[in-house]
């Protein structure tokens, strides 16, 4: 009752970003602490070097995952009323191809880390978690109908579930069979829950009589939209490669758990606004309307985030040792240093956001193109130096591109979208 009398005094426009971002933010609440206590765990059960085998595997299905992010959902929330039963009919039959041949890319790659490099339990294990791409379609046009009908409460909890479904079984798994499994498996058996829940959430099945709407309308958006998906995961999973690769299996274990103690607690955040920002934007009736309700979305989601990131920052040194024991306090400075990224991560995803909604997808593919080049150079210049040097690189490569371009955003006339250098 009390935030409903919250909301219900907020301005009208406003209202719909915060009651998402507040549920998103509830959600994570509550998954965060099935996180730490994961992460508790996980650190004192395994060490880094197995931590880096999980990492291996584990990075290389998020980067492969991002190709099923091919812009078909962003063309149903962007669809009108009129064209939507057709579009959700081609959307089906695309959503299967396309997680179809993703499995198919993931088992190519397993397949070259058993052949070429030798690396038979991380190829096992990308090989198991192909099986995901079986559990999505059936979910999918419902998920993105869910967002187009601004139900992002119930999107965030069913999220929600599914990732406190993961931790818990990871938990559980640790406990009783300490090794990489433990922690890759409950990525596939959690992946039926999410399409059982979605599917009860938002009910919808293929209408023939409505026709099928042409692969083409989907063109707009799908190079675009997949083009910077897949920068954005090399952006967020690529770093754990060149850390890997410059500085050992033992330094990314190290690496993959400041990540996730740090900044990965605050991404699942950055990424809901992406999701809650984005169909409210394409509501708008005008660009004024628009750079109106993104420039306050940007302002509120900066003040929900920005104290979380500098109690991560300041406080590490301190909730380290104390929370997940004296054998990681080594990890402190970096977990500090990266939990700031989640700032220029952030204004990426609200430009990102406000992007998709003007229809200049390729804009922000040309940003996240720039910022992740910046970002996993400063990361490979560090990691010539140190760890620490290495994540404090990231960040500040990140910022470099992420910072001017969100405050050029912010500032610039309504009608016009601030070009990139080398754009006419």
């Amino acid at each position: 009752m009390f935030a409903r009398t919250i909301f219900n005094r907020l301005p009208a426009g406003i209202a719909p970003i915060a009651k998402g971002l507040v549920a998103y933010g509830s959600a994570e609440a509550a998954t965060r602490v099935v996180r730490i206590l994961a992460i508790l765990v996980i650190a004192r059960r395994t060490s880094p070097e197995l931590l880096g085998t999980a990492a291996l595997a584990l990075t290389l299905f998020e980067l492969i995952r991002v190709l099923a992010n091919a812009g078909i959902g962003q063309r149903i929330i962007a669809a009108t009323d009129e064209e939507l039963p057709a579009l959700c009919n081609t959307a089906a039959r695309l959503f299967w191809a396309v997680c179809l041949a993703v499995a198919s890319v993931q088992l190519a790659a397993a397949s070259v880390l058993f052949l070429i490099w030798n690396l038979s339990e991380a190829a096992l294990m990308l090989a198991v978690l192909s099986g995901v791409y079986v559990c999505m379609p059936p979910a999918l046009v419902q998920v993105f109908l869910l967002m187009r009908d601004g139900r992002l409460t119930t999107t965030a909890r069913i999220a929600a579930t599914q990732a406190m479904a993961d931790h818990c079984l990871t938990l559980a798994l640790v406990v009783v069979w300490p090794s990489a499994w433990a922690i890759v498996l409950p990525k596939l058996l959690t992946a039926p829950l999410w399409t059982v829940l979605t599917r009860r959430a938002r009910k919808w099945s293929a209408n023939p009589a409505s026709g099928y709407a042409p692969v083409r309308e989907f063109a707009a958006y799908g190079p675009a939209i997949l083009g910077s998906e897949l920068i954005a995961a090399l952006r967020i999973h690529a770093d754990k490669l060149v850390i890997g690769a410059l500085l050992g299996s033992e330094a990314l274990g190290l690496y993959y758990f400041a990540f996730n103690a740090g900044l990965g607690i605050t991404l699942s955040f950055v990424a809901a606004c992406n999701t809650v920002v984005f169909p409210l934007l394409c509501k708008q009736a005008g660009d004024d309307d628009r750079a109106r309700l993104f420039r306050q979305s940007f302002v509120l989601g900066l003040v929900l985030l920005a104290p979380v990131v500098a109690a991560q920052a300041l406080l590490a040194p301190f909730y380290v040792p104390l929370v997940f024991g004296a054998e990681w306090i080594d990890a402190a400075p970096y977990i500090a240093l990266l939990s700031l990224a989640a700032l220029p991560l952030y204004a990426g995803s609200l430009i990102g956001a406000w992007l998709r909604a003007r229809k200049q997808p390729f804009v922000e593919t040309r940003l996240a193109l720039a910022a992740t080049a910046t970002g996993l150079a400063g990361l490979a210049a560090g990691s010539t130096h140190s760890l620490a040097a290495a994540c404090a690189a990231y960040a500040a490569g990140l910022a470099l591109v992420m910072l001017p371009a969100a405050i050029a955003q912010l500032f610039s006339p309504t009608n016009q979208t601030v070009p990139l250098r080398g754009e006419v």
